[in-house]
């Protein structure tokens, strides 16, 4: 029951950072009438959802039943140094929550839950969608934030160079090697609704060495000596995915290398957050997160041999290719 009952933390998470509770409480604590008057909540359903979050070490109670943030729930604060708040608003939006709930369709019709619900594909949805894809993008940033100092730190970047970050993005990862490399120059690729929301051009370390790229990765990408793709190939499926790397594969310049920066799922038993990731990308998606040999066998198919896999502090880790 417990297990069952668990998607209401979630739900929970998600009405308090909806709402911006964690704002509210950052210069310390305060009672539920005080929260909902600060806001424009209800008290009585406010602390409903506030004593469910304590339970999971997200706030906590007090003798006199205000309520205070953890160290954990200062995540929830949206001017904390990587912030959770769009990262849980995304990850618990309508367009995935919905298909999980749908589950069921994966297993007897095969495919995504997602068209049978929303009338066409995930990405063709937020096409028309812009809030939504804002949700999304906003989501998939602060997620990055977090991610991708470490992730360029795991990593023996060259000296010299053009490294390209296909679907990039707000370019974050980007920005983040450009920083720690100062040989290297980057070209961060995507659709032009996205490119404009992009953060390379307020850091002096980096001007001048690097330019964004609209297109579309199913059809081409630039030429470069390092690809980064990033939380890309696990929204496509292994079909999906072969074009974009076989795109990359062309364009490589000779002696270069691709990195797929994706969660891998590992063997066994132990719990890992890529088995869930798995299911949300089949219940939305086309996609998957894949093992080490379910990368072996996509690269082969694109003209590319696994060289190496990278771990990191973060879910990521670093799959490198280079060509067969």
């Amino acid at each position: 029951m417990d297990e069952v009952l668990g998607f209401l933390y979630p739900a929970a998470l998600r009405a308090a950072a909806d709402v911006q509770v964690a704002d509210h409480l950052a210069d310390g604590p305060r009672s539920p009438a005080d929260l909902a008057a600060a806001t424009g909540t209800d008290a009585g359903n406010l602390y409903r959802v506030l004593r469910l979050l304590a339970t999971r070490g997200v706030l906590a109670e007090d003798e006199q039943g205000r309520f205070r943030l953890t160290e954990a729930g200062q995540a929830l604060r949206s001017d904390a140094p990587y912030s959770a708040r769009t990262a849980i608003l995304m990850l618990t939006d309508r367009t995935m929550w919905l298909p999980a709930n749908d589950m069921s369709r994966c297993l007897t019709e095969g495919g995504s839950a997602f068209a049978g619900i929303f009338g066409m594909p995930f990405f063709d949805h937020f096409a028309q969608a812009p809030r939504t894809a804002a949700v999304f993008h906003d989501g998939m940033a602060a997620m990055s934030d977090a991610e991708n100092g470490p992730l360029a730190a795991a990593y023996d970047f060259p000296a010299a160079g053009t490294v390209v970050d296909v679907g990039g993005g707000h370019g974050g990862l980007l920005l983040e090697v450009l920083r720690r490399h100062p040989g290297l120059e980057g070209v961060l690729h995507d659709r032009s609704h996205v490119l404009a929301g992009h953060r390379l051009g307020g850091e002096e370390a980096v001007a001048g060495r690097w330019r964004t790229a609209d297109g579309d990765f199913f059809a081409s990408v630039p030429a470069g000596d390092l690809y980064l793709i990033k939380r890309i190939l696990h929204d496509w499926d292994d079909e999906q995915s072969a074009v974009i790397l076989s795109h990359c594969r062309r364009s490589l310049r000779p002696g270069g290398r691709i990195l797929v920066l994706d969660a891998v799922v590992p063997p066994g038993n132990a719990p890992h957050q890529a088995k869930a990731l798995d299911l949300m990308m089949m219940a939305s998606l086309t996609g998957r997160e894949r093992t080490e040999a379910d990368f072996a066998a996509l690269f082969e198919t694109a003209g590319l041999r696994l060289s190496r896999v990278v771990p990191t502090s973060t879910v990521l880790s670093i799959v490198e290719a280079v060509a067969a």
